[in-house]
């Protein structure tokens, strides 16, 4: 029997080597399991991608092996018909005289026996890819115009050193990249002649950038995909449309002035529907609102199923009959079944996990009715699984170790001023008891429509809790899985609403005697970062917060970031007196509590200007205060070396206000 092996929980440069499953694919015939899994480069500076085979049963002694290896890397794999693997990357074709320098991504086959081979080259670059009946579609990034005068006019614009892009509508930037002046359009050809691939959509604008999502219906003839629309006053709706593969003919499915429909997109296997994720747009008075939709590909009718679970995850049953989903559920992500026809939805997994991935297996093979995945937890990074179809989860040979945390797991709960049920997770140190308490550490999530139920690589609190750190992680008003009314109770009322919530389950976690109600932190990005500084503007109570990737001043956030359109719609214009109620820089003259703030230059969904200006507030008014810098980094700050950093910062500066610990004094993980 194969061993799942266990690994202690590692040190900061151990941590950051950590091999991660990141995607999971099933074979046609149910025989294969293949994922993309990050791990650290030979430089151990950088990560890299390679794609991986996985046992399909947890009973015997097979074990994970790498199918890809070059210095490039390899992403975005998915199954041909005929069992081959497709996917990308940006190494060299040997075989092929000037091959180019490996710049873009280019198109790769993997067959089930001998080399991989590269079989299409776009100039820009290919990136995601889907393959039915014969047919390969793939989305490029393609300069506007002539497609086929692009690779010149490429040329051209390098070669006068020309980077600049004239924009004529709105946006400009995607969370840490420029927008232009290419466009994503989708091109198809036959998988036996992939040199024939044709346009299908020459003139997209910028329709298909940021949040495509595609799929094919399984004869190969149409393309489904999501599609941007313009709006006046730089608003934006997703609509979904069909493309006819054989003349590229578009009609729209599904189109809302109030709605989004996007991703995944995946069309059910006879052929007659499509299964899609259904936004409501947010305004002042409504918040937004997601559901599972499912459109019948003929007529273009539409229907919401699911209720109020928000949909993150979406496989077909290979009847048609059934959608598998992965939704938020109570500090956990379950997979749920929903019968099409009748809309019952059945919880399938009864556990603590959090899944994603979802692959059904076929009918046929050796666990048909089951469903392969990856599972991660709060206390589990994500591992690939098989699900029964009573629910019972068979754990599957990983690249990833499993750890020995280094503490325990426990759910606490509290009720809100209003009577609202209130949860979380709190992460207990080991050796943490009555007689030697814990410090403790509130960690706000991000979103703010989010919830902490799955394993986080960047924001972990094991590697809190292998300092003695009790960590609570709280769901407030606004997270996700707790239905439409927790979501409304903070809707347009961020700080005063949520920074209660907080206050509540805190005081409830340091009610218990293995936690010190004396040393005490808070931190959190993003939205976390935000209710951070809101934090440190209306209590005293912290001895240090940390604020990552933080709002401060709301009016100047709101038309910098690059997506506007989402916060007015909440918010209203800029200079409304919500903005001024609600902005944490109005507080600024309350701040008394040592502060670190950390921040990436390269994040465009909260720019740098947040904490330049909270950064200049706070040396002005004289608060004690760090600010941890990173020029190359966006919103979450990923090369392996910057997160040392980030840890060790974060621990120096707890330790230093919270435990009254000299900077490095305490050596371990800090000194690494």
């Amino acid at each position: 029997m194969s061993q799942i092996a266990v690994a202690p929980f590692p040190d900061f440069q151990e941590y950051v080597a950590l091999p991660r499953v990141v995607s999971l694919r099933l074979s046609p015939d149910g025989t294969r399991l293949v994922s993309v899994v990050q791990a650290l480069n030979p430089d151990k500076i950088s990560y890299g991608t390679a794609l991986w085979e996985i046992p399909m049963d947890g009973d015997g002694d097979a074990e994970p092996y790498r199918l890809t290896r070059s210095a490039k890397g390899e992403a975005g794999a998915v199954f041909a018909p005929d069992g081959s693997v497709l996917f990308t990357s940006r190494r060299p074709d040997e075989t092929v005289e000037d091959s180019g320098d490996g710049d873009v991504p280019a198109l790769w086959l993997l067959p089930p026996r001998g080399e991989a081979r590269r079989i299409a080259t776009r100039p820009g670059g290919i990136g995601a890819v889907r393959t039915a009946g014969g047919t390969v579609v793939y989305a490029a990034q393609v300069l506007p115009g002539d497609a086929a005068t692009e690779e010149e006019r490429r040329k051209a614009r390098k070669e006068a050193g020309v980077s600049a892009i004239l924009h004529e509508d709105y946006p400009v930037r995607y969370w840490d990249h420029d927008l232009g002046p290419d466009q994503t359009r989708l091109f198809a050809a036959p998988a036996r002649d992939l040199a024939a691939a044709r346009d299908l959509t020459p003139q997209p604008g910028g329709a298909l950038d940021e949040h495509l999502s595609f799929d094919l219906t399984p004869d190969g003839s149409t393309v489904v995909a999501t599609w941007r629309v313009p709006m006046p006053k730089g608003e934006l709706r997703w609509e979904l449309v069909a493309v006819d593969v054989a003349d590229g003919s578009r009609r729209t499915l599904s189109a809302s002035d109030s709605h989004d429909f996007g991703g995944p997109v995946v069309v059910s296997p006879d052929g007659r529907h499509v299964a899609c994720v259904r936004e409501r747009h947010g305004t002042e008075k409504v918040s937004m609102k997601i559901e599972l939709w499912v459109v019948d590909l003929a007529t273009g009718e539409g229907r919401a199923l699911g209720g109020e679970l928000f949909p993150s995850a979406i496989a077909w049953a290979p009847s048609s009959k059934e959608i598998f989903f992965a939704a938020d559920h109570r500090g956990r992500r379950p997979v749920f079944r929903v019968d099409v026809d009748s809309g019952e939805v059945t919880r399938l997994t009864p556990d603590d996990g959090s899944y994603l991935e979802l692959c059904p297996a076929p009918a046929g093979s050796a666990h048909a009715g089951s469903v392969y995945a990856l599972r991660s937890a709060v206390d589990s990074p994500p591992r690939p699984v098989r699900i029964a179809p009573d629910g019972s989860v068979t754990e599957l040979p990983s690249p990833t170790p499993r750890l020995d945390l280094p503490g325990t797991l426990t759910e606490v709960e509290a009720t809100a001023d209003d009577g609202t049920p209130l949860r979380g997770w709190l992460v207990l140190p080991s050796g943490a008891s009555a007689e030697d308490p814990a410090p403790f550490l509130l960690w706000i999530h991000g979103g703010p429509v989010s919830s902490w139920n799955d394993w986080s690589w960047r924001w972990n609190p094991w590697i809190m809790a292998r300092q003695g750190y009790a960590v609570l992680l709280p769901d407030p008003c606004l997270s996700t899985g707790y239905g439409q009314a927790m979501i409304d109770r903070g809707w347009g009322d961020w700080g005063p609403v949520t920074h209660a919530d907080l206050m509540t389950i805190t005081d409830e976690c340091l009610k218990r005697p293995e936690v010190d109600d004396q040393r005490i932190a808070a931190m959190g990005g993003s939205f976390g970062g935000y209710m951070a500084n809101w934090v440190a503007g209306h209590t005293d109570r912290f001895r240090a917060i940390v604020t990552h990737a933080s709002l401060w001043n709301l009016d100047q956030f709101a038309g910098t970031t690059d997506a506007s359109m989402y916060w007015q719609r909440e918010f209203g214009a800029p200079g409304s007196a919500r903005y001024e109620r609600l902005s944490p820089h109005r507080s600024l003259h309350a701040i008394t509590t040592p502060m670190l703030v950390i921040h990436g230059d390269r994040d465009y969904r909260v720019p740098i200007g947040e904490a330049l200006r909270l950064w200049w507030d706070l040396r002005r008014s004289e608060v004690e205060s760090k600010f941890l810098y990173f020029p190359d980094e966006n919103h979450w700050v990923l090369r392996p070396g910057n997160i040392v950093v980030w840890y060790r910062t974060v621990l120096d500066f707890l330790g230093h206000h919270v435990l009254g610990e000299t900077t490095g004094e305490k050596g371990d993980d800090r000194d690494g």
